[in-house]
């Protein structure tokens, strides 16, 4: 099979690898396809340098084969089931892992190529693994599967925040994690769905897809008025989320930031108004389950469609990737060619 490799800042090596043989808890899946997110933006970019490795950890597939173990268990993937793949290394025994917070697992993430490189599975042509960490999903599209790690990401993030139906809800940044964290929350019944972005372009998106009200960070305040949750998508919007979380409110640091941020909210006003902030990383199984439910109910099938903005063949990998890293984008999506 053909396994996209990283080898240096705007390098990428298409190399053969023997095909994975299922152990006896596994399942082999062929990869359809893998989304391009900002961990493989930045080290294609060299904003993250870490090379040789085959990066890909957003895939979806099709079950080729089973294992011993897993063609009689009840409940287990299927030969022919279209199914998500959770690619986080939970090694079940670090401290978060017992607490069950996998999603803060301290093991090393990814497995080995045949040379010791590391590969997380989803710029691949086939992958190895647990029946448990694969998610059947019906007849879903497998371009909208590829898409359910960040699904579960954002039903974790909307999970940490005490999400509940007919709260009010501001999602900083437009982009796809905040399109996605918006679609979820009006399946759940939000009472108001609100987005705040810089960019004019996204926001008149957002007004398409169905958000109740939009603003620039500056209007958002008057626009929206005060939030039962916030979530912050996007650098630079912590003291907005603060501002607008109204009394018992929590504000969810989602996006990626500097380790010099600070995240703060005044003793006083935690003290009175118990606002509070709080992190979201990564996911749980309980979100892969959410998240692969939603795909198979289709509930998600326009928002998702919308964020579809190109499709390469695995061949092409390179140029999808110069897209994603020349102009603004949702997702962009790699799909192996198969015999």
């Amino acid at each position: 099979m053909k396994v996209a490799v990283f080898t240096g800042v705007g390098e990428i090596t298409l190399r053969e690898e023997p095909d994975p043989v299922p152990g006896p808890d596994q399942v082999v899946i062929e990869v359809a396809a893998c989304g391009i997110c900002t961990f493989e933006r930045r080290l294609f970019a060299g904003d993250k340098q870490w090379y040789p490795v085959a990066p890909g950890h957003e895939a979806s597939g099709v079950v080729i084969e089973v294992g011993t173990s897993v063609a009689d268990r009840p409940g287990s993937p299927k030969v022919g089931d279209r199914v998500a793949m959770d690619l986080l290394t939970r090694c079940g025994t670090c401290g978060p892992c017992r607490r069950g917070k996998s999603n803060l697992c301290r093991a090393r993430q990814g497995r080995v190529l045949s040379d010791g490189t590391v590969s997380f599975g989803g710029f691949a042509g086939k992958i190895a693994l647990d029946a448990k960490s694969v998610y059947p999903v019906g007849d879903a599209s497998l371009i909208h599967t590829a898409m359910c790690e960040p699904i579960a990401c954002c039903v974790h993030s909307l999970r940490q925040g005490g999400f509940r139906s007919r709260d009010r809800v501001a999602i900083v940044g437009g982009g796809l994690m905040g399109r996605i964290h918006m679609a979820i929350a009006r399946v759940e019944g939000a009472g108001s769905i609100g987005v705040i972005d810089v960019s004019e372009e996204r926001l008149a998106e957002a007004t398409a897809a169905g958000a109740d009200w939009v603003a620039t960070p500056e209007q958002a305040l008057e626009v929206g008025g005060k939030q039962d949750v916030v979530v912050v998508c996007a650098m630079g919007g912590v003291d907005l989320a603060v501002e607008i979380a109204d009394v018992g409110g929590t504000v969810v640091l989602y996006s990626a930031f500097d380790k010099e941020v600070p995240a703060t909210v005044g003793a006083d006003k935690s003290h009175r108004e118990e606002v509070a902030i709080v992190g979201a990383f990564q996911q749980t199984p309980d979100d892969w389950r959410d998240a692969s439910a939603y795909l198979k109910a289709g509930v998600l099938a326009d928002d998702l469609e919308a964020l579809v903005t190109a499709t390469f063949p695995f061949s092409q990998v390179e140029e999808a990737l110069r897209l994603v890293t020349s102009e603004p984008t949702y997702r962009v999506f790699v799909q192996p060619e198969h015999d």
